[in-house]
C-alpha cells in the first residue's frame, strides 16, 4: 500500500488542480514522507542523457498536464550550468512554456507541471516538443538535446512515467542518402528568410562529378523563388557556407515552406543533374518531426540563427 501511494503522489506531483486528486477531508500520510525523486524515479541502465516526464488528458476540461519531473546524465560541461527546458505543444503553439532546473550537477529535478488546453480532436494530431537548454554564467546558452514525443496513442494509461532519451546533434540518425546541416533566420520587421547551406556529410557521389543544392521557396503549391548554393566537387563530405535570402510577408510563414534539392552536377552541360535527394522544412501542413521543429524555432526567435541537421529522402 506505501508503495501504491508513492507512485500515486509520483503520477501527480506538480498538479495545479490537487483537489481533484486528493478530496477535502483526507489525509494521505504520503504526501509528507515522500522519498527523494531519484529514489522513485531511478533511470534505466545506460549513459544517454534522457528525460523524465508524464502526460495525461482531461477529457472534461480538454486539458493536457505534462509533468516535468527530471533529468539523468547530463554531459559533464553541463554539470554547473543552469539547466532550462522550453517545452511546446506543436504544430501551434509558437510561445514556449519554461522550467529551471531546482540544482546543478548530472541529474538536475524539475517537478514542475504545465497545463495546454487543447481539444480532444486535436491533441491526437499534437507533439511535445522539449528543448533542453544549458545555460552558463555569462547567459550564454548551449543545446543539450530536444525530445520529440507524438501524442497520438500515448494518453492511455494516464499519468505513468516516461524515460526518453534526447535527441542531439551526435546521436542524430543519419540518412542512407545523407544529411545537410541547415541554418534558418527570419526577419518580420524586413519581412526577409535567410537561409544557410552550410555543410553536408555522407554523401554517395561519383568520382570527379560536384554537388550543390537548389532551394525553392514555395506558397502552397506555387515555387515563388528558386536559388542554388555554389559546386562543391569530389567531396563526400563538402563544405558549402553558401547564404541565400528570400522575401517573405509575414502573413505567409504560416503558408510557405522551403524545399531542398541535392543535386549531383553531369559532366555532359547539355543534361540536367542528377536528384539525389530532397528535404522539406516547413510548418505543420508540409513538414513534421524534427523539419518541423526547426521552422518552427525559427519563427519563435526571430532574426537568431536557427542551425540543424537534416537527413535527404528520396524523391517522389
Amino acid at each position: 500500500m506505501k508503495m501504491e501511494a508513492q507512485r500515486d503522489i509520483l503520477a501527480h506531483r506538480g498538479s495545479l488542480s490537487v483537489r481533484t486528486w486528493y478530496p477535502v477531508g483526507t489525509v494521505l500520510a504520503g504526501l509528507y514522507s515522500t522519498p527523494p525523486l531519484n529514489e522513485v524515479v531511478a533511470p534505466p541502465p545506460g549513459m544517454a542523457t534522457r528525460l523524465c516526464f508524464s502526460v495525461e488528458y482531461r477529457h472534461s476540461s480538454e486539458q493536457l498536464m505534462v509533468s516535468l519531473l527530471r533529468l539523468a546524465n547530463l554531459p559533464p560541461r553541463f554539470h554547473g550550468n543552469v539547466t532550462l527546458v522550453e517545452l511546446r505543444l506543436l504544430p501551434d503553439d509558437r510561445r514556449p512554456r519554461q522550467s529551471k532546473a531546482r540544482g546543478t550537477g548530472p541529474d538536475p529535478e524539475f517537478s514542475d507541471c504545465f497545463v495546454f488546453q487543447v481539444s480532444g480532436v486535436c491533441v491526437p494530431q499534437s507533439t511535445l516538443s522539449v528543448c533542453v537548454l544549458s545555460v552558463e554564467q555569462d547567459c550564454k546558452r548551449h543545446a543539450v538535446g530536444r525530445v520529440l514525443f507524438p501524442l497520438e496513442g500515448e494518453l492511455g494509461q494516464a499519468g505513468r512515467v516516461l524515460w526518453k532519451d534526447l535527441e542531439t546533434e551526435d546521436n542524430t540518425q543519419r540518412s542512407e542518402l545523407g544529411d545537410v546541416q541547415i541554418s534558418l533566420s527570419y526577419s518580420p520587421a524586413q519581412q526577409r528568410l535567410s537561409v544557410g547551406v552550410l555543410r553536408a556529410r555522407g554523401l554517395q557521389l561519383l568520382a570527379g562529378t560536384g554537388v550543390c543544392v537548389q532551394v525553392s521557396l514555395q506558397i502552397h503549391t506555387q515555387v515563388v523563388k528558386t536559388k542554388r548554393s555554389c559546386v562543391v566537387k569530389g567531396e563526400n563530405n563538402p563544405y558549402f557556407d553558401h547564404k541565400m535570402t528570400f522575401k517573405l510577408r509575414s502573413q505567409h510563414v504560416d503558408e510557405a515552406c522551403l524545399k531542398f534539392e541535392l543535386q549531383q552536377t553531369n559532366n555532359v552541360h547539355s543534361e540536367p543533374p542528377v536528384l539525389l535527394g530532397v528535404l522539406v522544412l516547413g510548418p505543420f501542413m508540409y513538414a513534421r518531426g524534427p523539419q518541423l521543429q526547426h521552422w518552427m524555432d525559427m519563427v519563435n526567435a526571430p532574426q537568431e540563427p536557427v542551425k540543424l541537421w537534416h537527413g535527404f529522402s528520396r524523391a517522389t
